[in-house]
C-alpha cells in the first residue's frame, strides 16, 4: 500500500499544486488553485514575484513538488509543462518579423475582443507598442490552452479600456476552460475585481492575506 497516496488524492482536488518550492531567497512555498479560481499576488517590487512564476512554469531551478490535476511535474516533460503552465511575462519577446508568424489558427473573435483585426497579422512585430505586444502576447499564450495562468502584471502597460478589455478576456477564459490563473499586481482595485483569494510575498515567504 502507498503510504502517500490520502496525500496524493487530496492534490488532485486541485487543479495546482505547490508544495515546499525553494528557488533562490523564496523558501517553503505553499499554495494550491482550484478550476475556475484567480488567485492574486502581491508584495514589494524586488522580493520575487516574478520569479516564482518562472519556478513554477519550470524556467527557474529550483526543488519541491508541483502537480497539475494531481500529477506530479516529474512525470510530465517540461515542454508539456510549460504549455499547460503557460506564463505571461511582463517583457515578452517576438522573433520573427511578422506577427501572424508567432501565432496559428486565431479567432478572430479573440482579436477583435483586444480591439484587433486580422490585418495585425500582417504587421511588422518590431513596429509593435508595448501595449499591443502585450495583448497579442496573450493570445499567444492562450493559444495553447493552458490549463494554469502564469500571469506577471499583465495589464501594467496599458490604458484603462485595454486593461478592461484584457481582465474580461483572462476572466472569461478561466471560466470557459475551468482554468487557474496567478494573477501578479500591485493594483488594490484590481485584486478586489478579480481574485477570490490573496496572497503577500514578503522575506522569501508567501502568505495568505
Amino acid at each position: 500500500m502507498n503510504a502517500h497516496a490520502p496525500y496524493n488524492d487530496h492534490l488532485k482536488a486541485h487543479r495546482l499544486a505547490v508544495i515546499d518550492l525553494n528557488c533562490r531567497h523564496l523558501r517553503q512555498i505553499r499554495l494550491t488553485a482550484d478550476a475556475s479560481e484567480c488567485l492574486a499576488i502581491s508584495g514589494p517590487s524586488g522580493t520575487g514575484k516574478t520569479l516564482l512564476l518562472r519556478a513554477i512554469c519550470d524556467l527557474e531551478p529550483h526543488d519541491g513538488q508541483m502537480f497539475l490535476d494531481g500529477v506530479d511535474s516529474s512525470c510530465i516533460e517540461p515542454p508539456v509543462w510549460r504549455r499547460s503552465v503557460g506564463m505571461l511575462p511582463a517583457e515578452n519577446f517576438w522573433w520573427n518579423e511578422r506577427v501572424g508568424d508567432h501565432l496559428n489558427t486565431v479567432p478572430d473573435d479573440w482579436l477583435n475582443r483586444l480591439g484587433f483585426n486580422r490585418d495585425v497579422l500582417d504587421w511588422s512585430a518590431s513596429r509593435l507598442s508595448s501595449g499591443e505586444r502585450q495583448r497579442l502576447a496573450l493570445i499567444r499564450l492562450m493559444e495553447n490552452h493552458p490549463k494554469v495562468l502564469l500571469l506577471d502584471e499583465p495589464t501594467a502597460n496599458l490604458d484603462s479600456t485595454n486593461r478592461d478589455r484584457v481582465e474580461g478576456m483572462i476572466r472569461d477564459y478561466i471560466a470557459a476552460c475551468g482554468a487557474a490563473a496567478l494573477w501578479v499586481s500591485h493594483d488594490a482595485d484590481q485584486i478586489n475585481r478579480l481574485s477570490s483569494r490573496r496572497f503577500e510575498l514578503k522575506d522569501g515567504s508567501l502568505l495568505e492575506v
